[in-house]
């Protein structure tokens, strides 16, 4: 089937492209929705603008778009980028990277229901310690680019995930009840590598933005590292 992925740049995002095309899939383009806030309840907020270097990395063309606040707004600025991507590409479904969230789902299957296409979610209900000990594996390479939640410092801005911190984040999550996966929004991730990219994204610089309780590591300048790959 060929799909439009719902493409943020993080984790879930890009495994479900991943495990998408290992089911058979073709994903024609990445739509990449940015939220006007970084409240959004559908979408990926930090570091948006950097998914271009993934998009070329990967060699999957990429439509962009702005959305509003509310999610009402989100859902009618989705429903133009998936046109855009039924008239440029011909997609037939939508894979997203959804693990638990219901409401997403939800909202998710409403609009491709409306614009008769399938909703395609490879990671819907996986177990989490699972999934990210799966993405050591498959050698995902990704950041944290920010938290939100009590227990998470700004210590894991810019941290670079491996079998160390999977187990910190497993007694981290148990003591102060967030998800593991970071479905809840408690924190935000950036690949950098990954099976499907020609190369590596590396990053110039960047900032730590730290308010006490919550932060977000900002990349402010970055290319593709074509030396690494």
């Amino acid at each position: 089937m060929k799909l439009g992925a719902l493409f943020s740049g993080g984790k879930d995002s890009t495994y479900s492209i991943y495990l998408a095309k290992k089911q058979g899939h073709k994903i024609k383009c990445l739509l990449s929705v940015f939220p006007d806030s970084e409240e959004s309840h559908l979408l990926h907020y930090p570091n948006l603008k950097w998914t271009s270097l993934q998009s070329e990395s990967m060699k999957i063309p990429q439509i962009t778009i702005h959305s509003g606040l509310n999610t009402s707004t989100e859902l009618i600025v989705l429903e133009k980028i998936l046109v855009s991507a039924i008239d440029q590409y011909h997609i037939e479904g939508m894979v997203h990277g959804g693990i638990k969230s219901q409401f997403q789902k939800d909202n998710f299957e409403g609009l491709c229901q409306k614009l008769n296409l399938k909703l395609i979610s490879p990671l819907w209900g996986i177990e989490p310690k699972r999934y990210l000990e799966d993405l050591l594996t498959l050698n995902f390479d990704y950041i944290i680019t920010s938290v939100s939640s009590g227990g998470l410092d700004d210590s894991w801005l810019g941290k670079k995930i491996e079998k160390v911190e999977i187990e910190r984040l497993e007694y981290l999550s148990k003591k102060f009840g967030f998800n593991l996966d970071f479905e809840g929004g408690e924190a935000e991730t950036f690949v950098i590598d990954c099976p499907l990219f020609s190369h590596p994204l590396e990053i110039l610089k960047a900032e730590k933005i730290w308010d006490g309780y919550r932060g977000r590591f900002e990349i402010l300048d970055a290319r593709l590292d074509y030396d690494a790959g």
